[in-house]
């Protein structure tokens, strides 16, 4: 063992061992699943000529909100999540594993 493993104990650690002995795997998880559909969505979006003032006047929300969502700040429900999929003609889909 280098010296410089001995004093890095994450040294050959994968991401995921990391994260869960720091205790943030499930939240990092999480964002990183938010993330990846709000890319999405925002990818839909750009394809079909979608503003983000037309998505709000559709949701009934505001455009601060789209940004919110698009960005993946702040709580994002798994409601807002399928109904902004809807509106750029995607559908969400969850499953248990």
């Amino acid at each position: 063992m280098s010296e410089k493993s001995k004093k890095n104990r994450h040294c050959g650690s994968t991401l995921d061992d990391f994260l869960k002995e720091e205790g943030i795997y499930e939240s990092a998880k999480i964002e990183a699943v938010t993330r990846v559909i709000t890319w999405q969505i925002a990818e839909e979006m750009l394809k079909k000529g979608i503003t983000k003032t037309q998505m709000a006047e559709q949701m009934h929300t505001s455009r601060a909100q789209i940004d919110r969502i698009l960005k993946a700040k702040g709580n994002i429900t798994i409601e807002t999540l399928q109904r902004a999929a809807a509106f750029v003609g995607r559908e969400l889909r969850l499953e248990l594993r």
